[in-house]
């Protein structure tokens, strides 16, 4: 599309991650004006994320996973303790998950959103925010200025309402003033290697736990197809040290895939954190890795970054139908998205905060029961619930939580 150096629009949505263009559908599909900014010249690249997605009840009612967008179906996952005990979780016939192609993804979901109404630039990186305070006297409105790069020329968007979906390190969200610092210890360092292995395990992610190989954290190995995997690892920040995930992620290479080819090396970061304590401000919502919205436990984001976007899309309809975007009208925002997402990320951190206190021993008796067991469930609090019944002395913590 051609591009205006000054635009006015009800919604700007910067960001075209799973939050951002969830976010820019819902808010097109209801009537809305919307502007999707992405920094980068092509949506989904480059892939940080293992890209599983397991099946839950709410996975149908947020989007229509399209075949294009599916790398592998997977039965379910295997942990492994650092003694070799393992645990086999999910179904036993059939299909418990996904590993998805993560570009065609995102790219699928700002399709959507384009289709819907929404106008998507590409190369559009978010430079600054402005806010233009109503005139009591004028009867104008409150409104927001979004200034911006694109492909190498300055321009500039009004908009009633702004939604950063801009990732962990959220640049809209310091220029709103609200905080989404992180502590290290709230925080993990991944890095991650796209292999070929010829012999790889085709129907379940894997999971491999111990302070040696990843401390604080977990190593991964989710396959892709055609004997492609991702093969990944976090550290906790506070854990962590210049390229140790990197160096340790080498290691477990040798150790367990000695054959394997590297075709493919990314790093990033997680947040790991209790929910944020707002991530609202006048005419700003925050969405998806921005507000700290992944799970603590175990590091996914793509469900609930969905469902934040989708959420911070209905009060955005509302709010600027109200002529209200004021932060006292917007945190219904954070109402909605705490006692849903929220309270599920309170439960992931409280036991990610029991198991960091474990040992490899502690980790070696709690696997021990289950070995050569399967339980069907994919679900966090579930699965904590089925730990909890082989060894309650051991998790009497939290039953709590769990109960």
């Amino acid at each position: 599309m051609e591009i205006n150096r000054e635009m006015k629009c009800d919604v700007v949505v910067v960001g075209a991650g799973p939050a951002g263009s969830t976010a820019a559908r819902t808010a097109a599909e209801a009537g809305l004006d919307v502007v999707l900014l992405e920094k980068r010249q092509e949506i989904g690249e480059p892939v940080r994320c293992a890209e599983g997605l397991s099946i839950r009840p709410e996975l149908a009612g947020l989007f229509r996973l399209r075949p294009e967008w599916i790398s592998t179906r997977v039965r379910g996952a295997r942990f492994h303790a650092p003694g070799g005990s393992s645990l086999t979780v999910g179904e036993q016939q059939g299909c418990a998950g996904y590993v998805l192609e993560r570009k065609l993804f995102d790219r699928g979901l700002a399709l959507e959103a384009a289709r819907a109404g929404a106008r998507v630039l590409v190369k559009a990186a978010a430079t600054g925010l402005k806010r233009k305070r109503k005139s009591p006297f004028s009867g104008c409105k409150d409104s927001l200025t979004i200034h911006a790069l694109c492909r190498g020329e300055p321009m500039q968007i009004e908009a009633s309402i702004v939604i950063g979906a801009d990732g962990v390190e959220s640049r809209v969200a310091g220029w709103a003033g609200i905080d989404c610092s992180l502590s290290p210890q709230d925080s993990m360092t991944c890095a991650q290697f796209l292999v070929w292995e010829s012999n790889l395990e085709q129907d379940y992610c894997q999971f491999f736990f111990g302070n040696g190989m990843a401390p604080g954290g977990y190593l991964w190995i989710f396959p892709k197809g055609g004997h492609l995997a991702n093969v990944g690892i976090a550290v906790q920040g506070s854990q962590s040290a210049p390229r140790m995930p990197l160096y340790l992620l080498k290691s477990f290479l040798s150790a367990k895939m000695p054959e394997a080819e590297i075709l493919q090396l990314v790093t990033g970061g997680i947040p790991a954190t209790r929910p944020m304590k707002t991530a609202v401000s006048d005419g700003v919502m925050l969405a998806g890795d921005s507000a700290h919205q992944s799970d603590p436990l175990t590091g996914g984001g793509i469900i609930n970054a969905v469902r934040a976007g989708e959420l911070a899309a209905e009060v955005a309809v509302d709010a600027i139908s109200s002529g209200d975007v004021s932060r006292e009208e917007l945190v219904e925002y954070d109402r909605r998205w705490k006692a849903t997402i929220g309270k599920e990320m309170e439960m992931a951190y409280r036991a990610k905060e029991f198991f960091l206190g474990l040992c490899d021993d502690d980790f070696n008796r709690l696997a021990e029961p289950f070995q050569g067991k399967s339980i069907s469930c994919l679900d966090n609090r579930d699965l904590l619930k089925a730990l909890f019944r082989l060894n309650p002395r051991m998790l009497w913590s939290l039953k709590r939580v769990l109960f």
